[in-house]
Protein backbone atom coordinates (compact mmCIF):
# COMPACT_ATOMS: atom_id res chain seq x y z
CA UNK A 1 0.00 0.00 0.00
CA UNK A 2 1.33 3.41 -0.96
CA UNK A 3 0.74 6.25 1.45
CA UNK A 4 1.52 9.85 0.71
CA UNK A 5 2.56 12.49 3.22
CA UNK A 6 -0.35 14.66 4.23
CA UNK A 7 1.38 17.66 5.74
CA UNK A 8 -0.19 20.17 3.35
CA UNK A 9 -2.30 22.95 4.84
CA UNK A 10 -3.85 26.11 3.45
CA UNK A 11 -0.68 27.97 4.53
CA UNK A 12 1.77 25.50 2.97
CA UNK A 13 3.65 22.55 4.40
CA UNK A 14 3.76 21.94 8.14
CA UNK A 15 6.79 20.45 9.88
CA UNK A 16 6.72 16.70 10.43
CA UNK A 17 7.68 14.97 13.67
CA UNK A 18 8.57 11.32 14.13
CA UNK A 19 4.96 10.51 15.07
CA UNK A 20 3.78 11.88 11.69
CA UNK A 21 5.96 9.58 9.57
CA UNK A 22 5.16 5.99 8.62
CA UNK A 23 7.00 3.26 6.73
CA UNK A 24 5.86 3.23 3.12
CA UNK A 25 5.05 6.92 2.85
CA UNK A 26 6.18 8.38 -0.49
CA UNK A 27 6.75 11.90 -1.67
CA UNK A 28 7.89 13.65 -4.82
CA UNK A 29 9.84 16.90 -5.15
CA UNK A 30 9.42 19.70 -7.61
CA UNK A 31 11.62 19.60 -10.72
CA UNK A 32 14.85 21.47 -11.40
CA UNK A 33 16.59 22.00 -14.75
CA UNK A 34 20.37 21.64 -14.83
CA UNK A 35 22.11 23.88 -17.35
CA UNK A 36 25.64 23.83 -18.75
CA UNK A 37 26.71 26.96 -16.88
CA UNK A 38 25.61 25.53 -13.53
CA UNK A 39 27.50 22.27 -14.23
CA UNK A 40 30.76 23.98 -15.17
CA UNK A 41 30.53 26.59 -12.40
CA UNK A 42 30.02 23.91 -9.73
CA UNK A 43 32.79 21.77 -11.22
CA UNK A 44 35.26 24.66 -11.42
CA UNK A 45 34.79 25.33 -7.72
CA UNK A 46 34.34 21.84 -6.25
CA UNK A 47 35.24 19.03 -8.72
CA UNK A 48 37.53 20.45 -11.44
CA UNK A 49 37.89 17.38 -13.62
CA UNK A 50 37.95 17.69 -17.45
CA UNK A 51 34.76 15.64 -17.99
CA UNK A 52 32.84 18.17 -15.84
CA UNK A 53 34.40 21.28 -17.41
CA UNK A 54 35.07 20.77 -21.12
CA UNK A 55 32.79 19.07 -23.64
CA UNK A 56 35.66 18.13 -25.99
CA UNK A 57 37.76 16.59 -23.22
CA UNK A 58 34.64 14.91 -21.84
CA UNK A 59 33.88 13.24 -25.18
CA UNK A 60 37.09 11.19 -24.75
CA UNK A 61 36.35 10.27 -21.13
CA UNK A 62 34.29 7.54 -19.46
CA UNK A 63 31.01 9.46 -19.72
CA UNK A 64 31.27 10.12 -23.48
CA UNK A 65 30.30 13.76 -23.01
CA UNK A 66 30.06 16.49 -20.44
CA UNK A 67 28.53 15.28 -17.17
CA UNK A 68 27.72 17.02 -13.91
CA UNK A 69 29.74 16.07 -10.88
CA UNK A 70 27.96 13.49 -8.78
CA UNK A 71 28.34 15.93 -5.90
CA UNK A 72 26.49 18.55 -7.95
CA UNK A 73 23.67 16.04 -8.49
CA UNK A 74 23.74 15.36 -4.73
CA UNK A 75 23.53 19.10 -3.97
CA UNK A 76 20.55 19.50 -6.32
CA UNK A 77 18.93 16.46 -4.71
CA UNK A 78 19.40 18.02 -1.27
CA UNK A 79 17.84 21.27 -2.45
CA UNK A 80 14.83 19.41 -3.88
CA UNK A 81 14.44 17.40 -0.65
CA UNK A 82 14.69 20.46 1.61
CA UNK A 83 12.12 22.40 -0.43
CA UNK A 84 9.88 19.36 -0.97
CA UNK A 85 7.05 17.78 1.01
CA UNK A 86 9.22 16.01 3.62
CA UNK A 87 9.51 19.05 5.87
CA UNK A 88 11.12 17.63 9.00
CA UNK A 89 10.70 19.76 12.12
CA UNK A 90 14.14 21.27 12.73
CA UNK A 91 15.32 20.53 9.17
CA UNK A 92 16.73 17.56 7.32
CA UNK A 93 19.60 16.40 9.51
CA UNK A 94 21.52 13.38 8.28
CA UNK A 95 23.10 10.70 10.43
CA UNK A 96 24.69 8.97 7.42
CA UNK A 97 23.89 7.99 3.85
CA UNK A 98 24.82 5.71 0.99
CA UNK A 99 24.87 7.40 -2.42
CA UNK A 100 25.31 5.95 -5.93
CA UNK A 101 25.26 7.57 -9.38
CA UNK A 102 24.15 4.92 -11.91
CA UNK A 103 23.92 7.40 -14.83
CA UNK A 104 25.44 10.85 -15.35
CA UNK A 105 23.48 14.07 -15.10
CA UNK A 106 23.79 15.98 -18.38
CA UNK A 107 23.31 19.63 -19.38
CA UNK A 108 19.61 20.22 -19.97
CA UNK A 109 18.44 17.42 -17.67
CA UNK A 110 15.39 18.13 -15.54
CA UNK A 111 15.68 16.37 -12.19
CA UNK A 112 13.00 15.21 -9.75
CA UNK A 113 13.42 13.30 -6.48
CA UNK A 114 11.09 10.46 -5.51
CA UNK A 115 11.47 9.18 -1.97
CA UNK A 116 10.05 6.47 0.25
CA UNK A 117 10.23 6.02 4.02
CA UNK A 118 11.85 2.64 4.67
CA UNK A 119 12.10 2.62 8.49
CA UNK A 120 11.08 4.69 11.52
CA UNK A 121 12.68 4.02 14.90
CA UNK A 122 12.33 6.02 18.12
CA UNK A 123 15.55 6.20 20.11
CA UNK A 124 15.50 4.64 23.58
CA UNK A 125 18.61 6.51 24.69
CA UNK A 126 17.44 9.86 23.24
CA UNK A 127 13.62 9.77 23.63
CA UNK A 128 13.25 13.26 22.15
CA UNK A 129 14.16 11.96 18.68
CA UNK A 130 14.35 9.01 16.36
CA UNK A 131 15.87 7.87 13.09
CA UNK A 132 13.94 7.74 9.82
CA UNK A 133 15.51 5.86 6.90
CA UNK A 134 14.54 7.34 3.53
CA UNK A 135 15.43 5.96 0.10
CA UNK A 136 15.48 8.62 -2.60
CA UNK A 137 15.91 8.30 -6.35
CA UNK A 138 16.82 11.32 -8.43
CA UNK A 139 15.50 10.89 -11.96
CA UNK A 140 15.99 12.84 -15.16
CA UNK A 141 13.23 13.82 -17.61
CA UNK A 142 13.50 10.38 -19.28
CA UNK A 143 12.79 8.56 -16.01
CA UNK A 144 16.42 7.39 -15.77
CA UNK A 145 17.87 7.20 -12.26
CA UNK A 146 20.90 9.47 -11.98
CA UNK A 147 21.32 9.09 -8.21
CA UNK A 148 20.12 6.83 -5.44
CA UNK A 149 20.51 7.73 -1.80
CA UNK A 150 19.53 5.88 1.32
CA UNK A 151 19.79 8.29 4.23
CA UNK A 152 19.25 8.03 7.95
CA UNK A 153 17.62 11.23 9.18
CA UNK A 154 17.47 12.49 12.76
CA UNK A 155 13.85 13.46 13.39
CA UNK A 156 12.54 15.11 16.57
CA UNK A 157 9.57 13.68 18.42
CA UNK A 158 6.53 15.77 19.20
CA UNK A 159 6.15 14.01 22.54
CA UNK A 160 8.88 12.52 24.68
CA UNK A 161 8.18 9.07 26.08
CA UNK A 162 10.13 8.27 29.26
CA UNK A 163 12.63 5.51 28.46
CA UNK A 164 11.19 3.16 31.11
CA UNK A 165 7.81 3.23 29.28
CA UNK A 166 9.06 2.78 25.71
CA UNK A 167 10.33 -0.78 25.15
CA UNK A 168 9.94 -0.85 21.35
CA UNK A 169 12.54 1.77 20.31
CA UNK A 170 16.24 1.52 19.62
Amino acid sequence: MTQHLTNQTANGLVPLYLEDIDIGQRFTSDRQQVDLDAITTFAAQFDPQPFHLDDEAASEALFGGLAASGWHTAAITMRLLVTGPLRIAGGIVGAGAEVTWPKPTRPGDELVVKSEVMDVVRSRSRPERGIVTVRSETLNQHGEVVQTMTAKLVVPCRTVVPTHLDRAGA
